[in-house]
């Protein structure tokens, strides 16, 4: 019979008030072993005793055999070669002459196997020595630069023992700003640590994952000079960074909200390095016992220096530079000097640069271009060729992509023409175009200007070095007539 929770209450109850346990049943109209059980308080209706009943086909041989099953497979290691439990029925029925069905022996490998698994959940706390390890990861963000809408990836490096942060952004998650990334955090930490624990990177390893990871040949070669051991962690398992996985999460929160607004990606990356030193100023991780100040001051001693050689990070190509004076370098173009027109050119790529260099001399340095089939032109790399070919200045794309209209439309009415209009645009490159068109404004409405009367209005008149002082300062009179008659000079 199921007693419910107001039947029990009565029964409790009138049983406490002295009534016979024959009186309550007859009142209750329910059997006398039934208020027994209850009418004490030394058990519940809500209380079910287990069901426990041993199956006859399980016997001790059966069980112990399918455990052996299973302790082969975890020796083995090998999850797709493992025992299904329907191979093990099937070793059962030819082995052991087993009679039972495949259900019954599905339920005992199920609840043998559920006896020793480890949950994937669990996590084992972990304590880092000081200098031990940085957990590094990159994070995504949206920022507003020079007022357009991008998406930048941000590096995350974190101290274990300390939890000191570092945070810097780039537009691309390529090997030279991951590695441009490190060299920069090792910087700012002013150490390296021993080891350095972060993803399967497809720029860091060449095959394989976890333990069994091979890194590239230029990571191991960058991780050689700065001496540090390199710990890759399994796949989809978080849990194994998870300092710097918070990391990731805390600086999108509070470094990128509200949305940053800056004029170049060097202004984020400097208010990004003012949040992480004001994190490490104020700071305290609520499991520590001292803040992040104090501790990392104490992990700085276990640091390794930086070694003083700075490990060149860029990708190197040799191109060869075209007819229209430009190079391609991952997939955009740069122009360069027309002097070096067709010669061989080595261009470095780093994570926001890119510099061409020609006998070991620089020749033009550029923000990288990220996307494809770009191009860059330098107003001064043609003027050369310009006063070769001045009769192409006006529909020059270098002309017409560096400068205003403004200034085009002024530069037809020049009564030199084409040429004068090349001596205009050296002007504009060596003075800057926004002081050429001021001095537009100076001149009459109706004068048409030269080239040589634009150019005098670039020299400025020198300050004079005569000193003019507020007040007159007061001389007295010497008389000098005792040092003539020393002299013998004659007097009048």
């Amino acid at each position: 019979m199921i007693v419910e929770v107001d039947l029990y209450y009565q029964i409790r109850t009138l049983y406490n008030e002295g009534e016979s346990i024959r009186s309550i049943a007859r009142r209750l109209n329910i059997s006398r072993p039934t208020v027994k059980k209850y009418c004490e308080g030394n058990t519940h209706p809500d209380v079910r005793k287990p069901y426990m009943r041993d199956s006859e086909v399980i016997t001790d041989e059966i069980r112990e055999f399918i455990k052996t099953c299973l302790d082969e497979d975890r020796q083995m290691q090998l999850p797709k070669q493992r025992h299904t439990a329907k191979r093990i029925y099937d070793r059962l029925v030819t082995e052991k002459g087993f009679k039972g069905g495949e259900s019954t022996i599905r339920n005992e490998v199920k609840a043998l196997r559920i006896e020793v698994a480890v949950p994937p959940q669990a996590d084992i706390p972990l304590e880092y020595e000081p200098g031990d390890a940085i957990q590094i990861d990159w994070g995504e963000s949206t920022v507003y630069i020079d007022n357009q809408k991008r998406k930048v990836y941000f590096f995350c490096g974190r101290l274990c023992y300390s939890c000191d942060i570092f945070v810097q952004a780039f537009y691309s998650q390529n090997i030279e700003s991951f590695l441009e990334a490190q060299q920069l955090m090792f910087d700012h930490f002013k150490g390296v640590p021993r080891r350095l624990i972060f993803d399967n990177a497809k720029v860091a390893v060449k095959e394989g994952f976890g333990l069994h990871a091979k890194a590239t040949d230029g990571y191991k070669s960058f991780a050689a000079h700065y001496a540090f051991k390199t710990d890759f962690c399994n796949i989809a398992s978080g849990n194994e960074k998870g300092l710097v996985e918070n990391l990731v999460g805390y600086s999108r929160r509070n470094f990128m909200v509200p949305v940053p607004r800056v004029a170049s990606l060097e202004e984020l990356n400097t208010k990004l390095l003012k949040d992480c030193l004001g994190y490490r100023n104020t700071h305290k991780v609520q499991s520590h016992t001292s803040c992040i100040r104090e501790a990392y001051d104490e992990e700085w001693y276990s640091l390794k220096q930086v070694p003083a050689y700075r490990f060149d990070t860029s990708r190197t190509a040799t191109p060869i530079v075209g007819d229209y004076s430009t190079v391609r370098f991952d997939k955009n173009n740069y122009s360069v000097p027309v002097r070096c027109l067709r010669k061989t050119i080595v261009a470095k790529g780093y994570a926001n640069k890119v510099c061409f260099f020609y006998d070991n001399e620089i020749i033009a340095t550029y923000d990288r271009i990220y996307g494809t089939g770009k191009t860059e032109y330098r107003l001064e790399h043609y003027l050369d060729l310009l006063e070769r070919k001045p009769r192409s200045v006006f529909q020059a794309k270098p002309v017409k992509t560096n400068v205003t209209k403004e200034l085009l439309d002024w530069g037809r009415l020049l009564p030199g023409g084409n040429a004068e209009m090349v001596k205009l645009l050296r002007l504009c490159v060596d003075y800057g175009e926004e002081r050429i068109l001021s001095i537009k404004e100076l001149l009459p409405q109706n004068l048409i200007p030269t080239v040589d009367m634009i150019r005098s209005q670039l020299h400025e008149t020198p300050e004079s070095n005569v000193l003019y002082f507020k007040y007159e300062i007061p001389v007295t009179a010497t008389d000098l007539s005792k040092y003539d008659e020393k002299c013998g000079v004659a007097t009048q």
